[in-house]
C-alpha cells in the first residue's frame, strides 16, 4: 500500500470548499484507491496549510495509474491556479 498526502496553502483560504469538492470528484477515477479523505482548515484547531488530501492505494501502479488520469488532470490544472503553495508526500504503509 502507498500513502498519499498532499497538502495546499490557498491564494484565498475561503476556496478551501471548493478545493475539497474538487478533489472528492477524483474518489473513484482509477481501481485501486482504497482510502480517500480531504480535509480543510476548521477555525479553532491547529494548521499550517488550508486543505489536505489523505490518500491509500493498492500499490505504485495504482498511484502511477492515477496521476495522469484526465478528470485529476484537469482537477490538478483547477487546484493549481489557487494554491499559493503544494507539498507532497507518498510512502509504503
Amino acid at each position: 500500500m502507498i500513502r498519499h498526502i498532499v497538502m495546499w496553502t490557498l491564494k484565498r483560504p475561503e476556496d478551501a470548499p471548493k478545493v475539497k469538492a474538487l478533489l472528492e470528484s477524483c474518489q473513484a477515477v482509477v481501481p485501486g484507491i482504497h482510502e480517500f479523505q480531504v480535509g480543510i482548515k476548521t477555525e479553532g484547531l491547529d494548521a499550517n496549510c488550508d486543505v489536505v488530501l489523505v490518500s491509500t492505494f493498492a500499490d505504485a501502479a495504482a498511484l502511477a495509474a492515477y496521476q495522469p488520469h484526465p478528470h485529476h488532470q484537469g482537477v490538478v490544472a483547477q487546484i493549481r491556479e489557487m494554491a499559493a503553495t503544494r507539498h507532497v508526500l507518498d510512502y509504503p504503509c
